[in-house]
């Protein structure tokens, strides 16, 4: 889910399901960032040559797109465009390891845009539009796509270190999307509970169908390969966009993507219970095993304790109450997103919240929503073991049964990934704990590849355990699935 936090920025009106009492205060989204311009180059040669540098600029046109802007430059990657203002850090902080080299020499093409949309929550460039995307072009590449979605609330950038980096440098273009809504309030967006994530979907695909035309242009021939990722609510996209639309994807890796199901499990039934449990485990005294146990029940693993507090105060609250927002808005009444961190007990509260008694228009909103398992290409999914933000046995180890049970589990390949946690980052507050889950990405990576190509097939679903011993800087380069 991991929701965006950076600093608060005015924001101008924005479309709301209904006139609200608003319990959230400032909204925390990336600052704005600057594009450059500059000229355009040569034509391009015959298909099957190398470019010139970004040979055909000014004849590239994303179908759909409101605005857009392409941009030649040196550097695809944050190795130069935090430098040139083609990327925002504040979207991708906290997602990766310090640590995590950053590769460079990937010149080509950025183009930035947006395509018609309503809302105006992402200020980017100055923009204040919904609906902005980024792609990226090399100057030489290897005949693939990769188009992702971005974690939590984030915007179009936030996949930029996890993913783009490394893909570019293997030579794929590459294409991101902010969803459509963004931002800690993005539950406003849209009339109908369910509306904004909804988006999420229709803008994934939307953007798909207008990058492969665009690489079409670039290139003078289209993808041979287009592969959908990301993490988090990225890997919800990967998993609804290869059930709904597998004719646009060769195929996908589902990075602890968000499982959302009508009848559960789903964040709405996990959270709500590690609101109303952790405080009477943190205060210890005689209730704490009591509550520790009662978190372990709804699937918050044993020995993740250590990481309880962290996402106590960072996410379980923020998440609750802002996915609940988005799918159940008639539970705290006229309050927006209920009342932060509140006890147990008090009116409209979120660490009362009962999923399972709620009233059939709210598991209708999450039936909208809601992944079947029917997968139409092949499918990598990863998950840590100690991921207490989406408790791996409430969330993929489910979709795993559910792809099997939909017969589609020729198609699918899922490795739980020992002591990997939902957020990179904070493998550096935890070395000796917890293992990064980006080289294990890029290993599911290669192994897709290998699969589709028809190279190899890979090893057959299985936890991916810890190497004892292993140096931190090889547990950030080295993930070997088999």
């Amino acid at each position: 889910m991991l929701p965006h936090h950076s600093p608060p920025l005015d924001r101008r009106p924005r479309p709301t399901r209904r006139t609200r009492r608003t319990a959230l205060g400032a909204l925390s989204l990336a600052a704005a960032c600057s594009l450059l311009v500059t000229p355009a180059t040569a034509a391009p040669t015959g298909p099957g040559t190398p470019d010139a540098h970004c040979a055909g600029r000014t004849r590239l046109h994303v179908p759909g797109a409101a605005r857009q802007q392409a941009d030649c430059l040196d550097e695809l990657t944050t190795a130069g465009t935090v430098a040139t203002g083609h990327t925002d850090p504040a979207d991708y902080a906290g997602l990766t390891p310090k640590d995590l080299p950053t590769p460079s020499g990937v010149p080509g093409i950025q183009i930035d845009g947006y395509f018609p949309d309503g809302s105006t929550t992402n200020t980017d460039h100055g923009w204040h539009h919904d609906a902005q995307f980024v792609i990226r072009l090399p100057d030489h590449w290897n005949g693939g796509l990769v188009v992702a979605g971005t974690p939590g609330n984030r915007e179009q950038y936030a996949n930029d270190r996890a993913i783009a980096d490394w893909v570019l440098a293997r030579g794929y273009a590459y294409a991101a999307t902010d969803k459509g809504n963004t931002g800690t309030a993005f539950f406003r967006d849209g009339r109908r509970p369910g509306d904004a994530i909804t988006e999420w979907n229709t803008r994934l695909t939307q953007l798909t169908r207008a990058a492969r035309t665009v690489v079409a242009q670039r290139y003078h021939r289209p993808p041979a390969r287009t592969l959908a990722t990301g993490l988090s609510n990225g890997g919800y996209l990967v998993r609804w966009q290869l059930e709904n639309h597998p004719e646009l994807y060769d195929g996908g890796v589902d990075w602890e993507g968000t499982l959302w199901r009508a009848d559960g499990p789903n964040p709405l039934t996990s959270l709500p219970a590690a609101l109303r449990h952790y405080p009477a485990y943190a205060a210890g005294g005689p209730g704490a095993a009591e509550a520790r146990a009662a978190l372990h029940r709804a699937g918050f693993p044993a020995g993740s304790e250590f990481l309880w507090p962290y996402h106590h105060q960072v996410y379980w609250d923020l998440t609750q109450r802002i996915y609940r927002e988005e799918l159940d808005p008639g539970y705290d009444g006229a309050t927006e997103a209920g009342t932060p961190f509140c006890a147990s007990g008090t009116p409209g509260c979120d660490a009362d919240y009962d999923y399972a008694a709620r009233p059939a228009a709210v598991h209708r909103a999450v039936g909208r929503i809601a992944l079947t398992g029917r997968v139409g290409k092949p499918l990598i999914t990863l998950q840590g073991t100690l991921d207490v933000l989406l408790p791996i046995s409430e969330d993929s180890d489910v979709y795993a049964r559910m792809v099997h049970e939909a017969g589609r589990g020729s198609l699918l390949r899922y490795y739980r990934v020992e002591d990997g946690t939902h957020t990179d980052a904070l493998t550096d507050a935890f070395p000796g704990r917890l293992r990064p889950m980006v080289p294990c990405h890029r290993s599911a990576f290669d192994a897709l590849e290998r699969w589709i190509a028809r190279d190899a097939v890979p090893p057959a679903d299985h936890t991916v355990p810890r190497p004892p011993d292993a140096a931190p800087a090889t547990l950030l380069t080295s993930c070997p699935l088999s």
